[in-house]
C-alpha cells in the first residue's frame, strides 16, 4: 500500500473514533420526573430539562430567590408536563433571565433539589419577527 493510503485510513479511523466518543455524551430533553428517576437509578450524567418560568398575568416571573450575596439563586421552573420543580444555580443570575420564554437547565438531582450546572435561555427579543415597511 502507498503511504498516502495508510495515512488516509488512519485519519478516517480517528474521525470515526471521535464521532463514537462524542455520541455517548449526547443527551435528550427529559421531564423532571424522568430526571428524578434517572438520578435514583444511579445515573450521574448531566441531564437536560426544558421548561418555562411561571409568570403572572403581567408577564413577571413569580418565584426567583437570589442569595444575599447575589452569587447564586434558586427559582421554580415548570417542565413540559407542567410539573414545577425548584432549581438551584450556583452562579449569578444571567442577564435577561426573567424575560426568557423557554429555559433549559443542565444538571442533576441532589436529593430532592435539581442543581443546574448550566442554564440556556430562549429570549423573545432575539427571535421575534420584525416587519419592514418599504414604500415604493
Amino acid at each position: 500500500m502507498k503511504r498516502s493510503h495508510i495515512i488516509g485510513i488512519v485519519l478516517i479511523a480517528a474521525a470515526i473514533a471521535i464521532i463514537i466518543s462524542t455520541a455517548g455524551d449526547a443527551s435528550s430533553y427529559v421531564t423532571f420526573g424522568e430526571a428524578y428517576e434517572m438520578s435514583k437509578n444511579g445515573d450521574s450524567n448531566s441531564i437536560h430539562v426544558v421548561g418555562e418560568l411561571p409568570k403572572n398575568e403581567n408577564g413577571e416571573v413569580l418565584q426567583i430567590y437570589p442569595s444575599a450575596d447575589k452569587l447564586s439563586f434558586r427559582f421554580v421552573m415548570s417542565d413540559e408536563k407542567g410539573k414545577q420543580q425548584e432549581v438551584f444555580y450556583n452562579e449569578p443570575m444571567p442577564s435577561d433571565f426573567k424575560r426568557s420564554e423557554k429555559v433549559v437547565v443542565i444538571g442533576s438531582y441532589q436529593g430532592e433539589l435539581f442543581v443546574a450546572d448550566k442554564i440556556l435561555m430562549k429570549c423573545p427579543s432575539k427571535y421575534q419577527e420584525t416587519t419592514v415597511n418599504a414604500k415604493m
